[in-house]
C-alpha cells in the first residue's frame, strides 16, 4: 500500500494559555490544518458540532469540566483520535477510566517529544478508523445492493411467476445486456420498469 500523506484537522482544546503557546509550534501546517483551540469543554462541543476534528488534544482540567469523559464520548463515537493532558499523579487512575475508550493519555509535565510521538501514534490510529469506516460504508452498500436485488426478485415472481432461479438470472443477464448494475436494474424493476 503506497504512503499517503494526510493533513489532519487537529482542536487543543485548554485553558493555559502558556501551555497553548508551547504545543502550537508542534503543529506544523503541512501535516495539521486546521487547527483550532478551545478554551473550554462547551465551547469545544460547538465547534465539534460544527466541524468534526481528526485529532482532539484535551488539556485537564478545564474550566467548566475536566475532560475525561469528554474525550471517551468522542473516541467511543467513532471518527476522531483524542489525548488527555492529565497531572503525572492522576495518570494511572485516568489511564485506567479511558483505556477501553481508545484515549491516549500523556502526563503533565511532558516533552514536546512525547506529545510529537503520540500524535504519530493518534494519526495511525485516524488512519485505521478511517479504513474501517470505509469498509462499514461497502459492506452498508453491499447489504443495501442485496436487499433491492431480493425485492427485485420477489417482483419478478409475483408479476411474471419466475422461479427464483429464473428471476436471479433474468437480473444477472439484463444487467450484463444493459452494462449496468445489478443494483440498477433491481431498482428498475422494484420501481415497475421490467
Amino acid at each position: 500500500m503506497p504512503l499517503r500523506e494526510h493533513v489532519y484537522s487537529l482542536l487543543l482544546v485548554s485553558a493555559a494559555e502558556k501551555l497553548n503557546a508551547s504545543l502550537l509550534p508542534l503543529f506544523p501546517a503541512k501535516d495539521y490544518a486546521p487547527v483550532d483551540v478551545a478554551r473550554s469543554i462547551a465551547e469545544a462541543q460547538r465547534r465539534i458540532a460544527e466541524c468534526p476534528y481528526d485529532l482532539v488534544i484535551v488539556n485537564t482540567p478545564l474550566p467548566d469540566d475536566f475532560g475525561r469523559k469528554f474525550a471517551s464520548e468522542l473516541c467511543a463515537d467513532g471518527g476522531t483520535a483524542a489525548m488527555l493532558l492529565v497531572k503525572s499523579e492522576l495518570y494511572e487512575e485516568i489511564f485506567d477510566k479511558v483505556l477501553d475508550y481508545g484515549v491516549f493519555v500523556l502526563p503533565k509535565p511532558t516533552s514536546a517529544a512525547m506529545v510529537t510521538q503520540s500524535l504519530a501514534y493518534m494519526r495511525a490510529t485516524r488512519e485505521r478508523m478511517r479504513r474501517l469506516e470505509k469498509k462499514s460504508v461497502s459492506l452498508e452498500d453491499k447489504m443495501a445492493e442485496i436487499r433491492i436485488v431480493n425485492r427485485a426478485k420477489w417482483a419478478l415472481i409475483e408479476r411474471h411467476g419466475m422461479t427464483e432461479a429464473e428471476a436471479h438470472r433474468f437480473i444477472e443477464k439484463t444487467a450484463m445486456d444493459r452494462s449496468a448494475t445489478r443494483r440498477e436494474i433491481a431498482e428498475k424493476i422494484v420501481d415497475g420498469n421490467y
